[in-house]
């Protein structure tokens, strides 16, 4: 019953929460939705995340206490790929663990053909778009009719300086082809198509690579995972993209931004950058045209063998960088 109350409560709620900018055509956009904020009770936080059980596992570290209760102990997003081994027990385990706790899961698909194209340190993905499209149908029929956040293949639309035509239109249809899936299988979830950062492409162009990409059938699109601008300049950056949507394609959406680890901007290296700082906890809303303020990325989790980060691979925490993210030095 509290569930299905959420659930009528809902679209009042999201109405509040969606900047007027964002605010859906009703002649182009997907029918609405059931708010998967409204059926939860706060998002999720993963016991098993890279900080909490390193905290957990090193308890006599000087590190550990303030890795836990700063990073550790905060909802964050977990990634999904191929080490996740079965994708559908592992989708299914996770969502069914926060849906049990009441909360809402937030989680990132990375397993698209050609992953990372363009920064080479996260390389990998599916085999073939066949493989894909099979691994992302059990993906989203594991999560089911159950609450949670997706946010589809960061840097995917990013990367097209990197692929030829043909490459770009087979992603795209791979793209479109994930939304479908989350429409059909996972009707509570809400889908975000990643959208880069500030710095990396132009919001015009950005536009039209989410267009492209099937961005009508899509809940939103994210911003700045895995990168360190600030909240102001992404929302500047997402309205920008938004003023282009609505203009050229007649339709916007809403976005939300990665501060895990924006909390003293960006120095203009995106690869274990040091001196960087935790930023804003998950939350929903955040000012400046953001529905939601997300960490997607964990903090002290590598970006790859580059930077503080030398000798790591990309995913691998590394517990002087999470120490130093909390004090931002």
């Amino acid at each position: 019953m509290r569930r299905l109350f959420r659930t009528l409560a809902a679209s009042a709620f999201a109405c509040l929460i969606l900047p007027l900018s964002a605010a859906p055509s009703s002649a182009t956009t997907t029918s609405v939705q059931a708010s998967p904020i409204g059926m939860t009770s706060g998002f999720y936080t993963d016991p098993s995340s890279g900080p909490a059980a390193w905290a957990a596992a090193n308890p006599g570290d000087g590190r550990a206490a303030a890795i836990r209760d700063n990073i550790g102990s905060r909802p964050m997003a977990r990634w999904f790929g191929a080490w996740s081994g079965d994708i559908g027990a592992a989708v299914g385990s996770y969502v069914g663990a926060a849906d049990a706790a009441d909360k809402l899961p937030v989680l990132i698909a990375y397993n698209i053909p050609g992953r990372d194209a363009c920064g080479g340190h996260s390389g990998g993905g599916a085999g073939t778009p066949a493989a894909y499209q099979a691994w992302i149908s059990a993906f989203a029929s594991a999560i089911g009719s159950r609450p949670a956040l997706v946010v589809i293949e960061p840097d995917s639309l990013g990367d097209f300086s990197c692929l030829s035509q043909a490459q770009i239109a087979e992603r795209n249809g791979m793209l479109r082809g994930a939304l479908a899936q989350f429409r059909d299988r996972a009707p509570n979830t809400w889908t975000y198509l990643d959208a880069g950062n500030p710095a990396w492409i132009g919001a015009a162009t950005m536009a039209q690579h989410l267009d492209g990409a099937g961005a009508r059938e899509a809940h939103g699109f994210s911003l700045n995972i895995s990168n360190y601008f600030t909240t102001g300049e992404n929302t500047a950056y997402g309205n920008a993209i938004n003023s282009v949507l609505s203009s050229s394609y007649g339709y916007t959406k809403s976005y939300v931004v990665d501060t895990s680890r924006n909390g003293n901007g960006s120095n203009g290296e995106w690869c274990n950058p040091g001196g960087r700082r935790i930023g804003a906890v998950s939350q929903t809303g955040g000012g400046g045209g953001a529905e939601m303020l997300l960490w997607l990325k964990t903090p002290g989790e590598s970006d790859g063998n580059c930077g503080v980060g030398g000798g790591s691979a990309a995913g691998q925490f590394l517990p002087e960088v999470a120490y130093k993210m909390i004090y931002g030095y």
